[in-house]
């Protein structure tokens, strides 16, 4: 489908770029501290989403299907949708490979899904609200289309990911190939919630140092200790990102 907002926005001719879908994964979650990222985020999503066997879930944004692949091992019937076909075509075939049988992949964009009102038991849209268009609208398709929980993920104002984001900004500004994504406080997206009948249930929050730092450093102990270190001294709660929040719908 054609999206709203202009599709030459850096977040779809980013995602369209075949190799883009093929080294995404690898960029990300290589290495000591990119599978401490996977680990955790996998463990954080399950949590969050409780029991999902035989529950029906939307993933928003899937991209190679990492969220989706999780759920579907869960037991959950999972709609896959991602704006990219690139993204879409890596994802098929892993979950191929992989003999998940349970997900159903389908291009579709976050700022107008096609599905009915309240259709999904779940949905779940990780590294979506950072970098779209119109995130508040993105919220809203979520919330509409969820009939009991909403699970995003974003960087953190409070947070040294708030740096990053303006040197992007800056770069992209003056023509360089990048992605300037943008941070938000909790205020924020709990209003954004909020607004669509729903209430924040819980908060997981990552690290307190840079990612990139983390990466640089390679030791997935250090990583542990230090962050173990600095939520013991309350910063974690503050400053910690990226964030992962449960939101859901408040009895009417």
């Amino acid at each position: 489908m054609s999206p709203d907002p202009s599709s030459d926005h850096y977040s779809y001719s980013a995602y369209a770029d075949p190799v883009m879908a093929r080294t995404f994964d690898g960029r990300r979650f290589s290495g000591p501290i990119g599978e401490l990222i996977a680990e955790t985020q996998a463990q954080v999503l399950l949590n969050m989403v409780g029991t999902g066997k035989g529950r029906d879930i939307l993933d928003v944004g899937t991209g190679t299907g990492r969220a989706a692949f999780i759920l579907a091992r869960g037991g959950a019937n999972v709609t896959a949708v991602d704006a990219s076909e690139q993204m879409l075509a890596m994802a098929r075939q892993r979950a191929e490979e992989q003999r998940l049988t349970t997900i159903t992949f389908q291009r579709g964009d976050a700022h107008a899904l096609e599905f009915g009102a309240r259709n999904f038991d779940t949905v779940v849209s990780f590294r979506v609200l950072m970098h779209t268009p119109q995130w508040q609208r993105c919220v809203g398709e979520l919330c509409r289309v969820a009939d009991r929980l909403v699970i995003v993920d974003y960087p953190s104002a409070t947070s040294v990911a708030l740096f990053e984001s303006l040197a992007r900004r800056a770069m992209y500004a003056a023509g360089m190939k990048t992605e300037p994504y943008r941070v938000f406080t909790y205020a924020t997206i709990v209003a954004a919630f909020e607004r669509h009948g729903f209430r924040v249930r819980s908060v997981h929050r990552q690290f307190v140092l840079p990612i990139a730092l983390h990466k640089a450093i390679g030791s997935r102990r250090f990583t542990i200790w230090s962050e173990h270190v600095f939520d013991r001294a309350g910063l974690l709660k503050s400053f910690g990102s990226p964030v992962t929040l449960v939101a859901e719908r408040c009895a009417s």
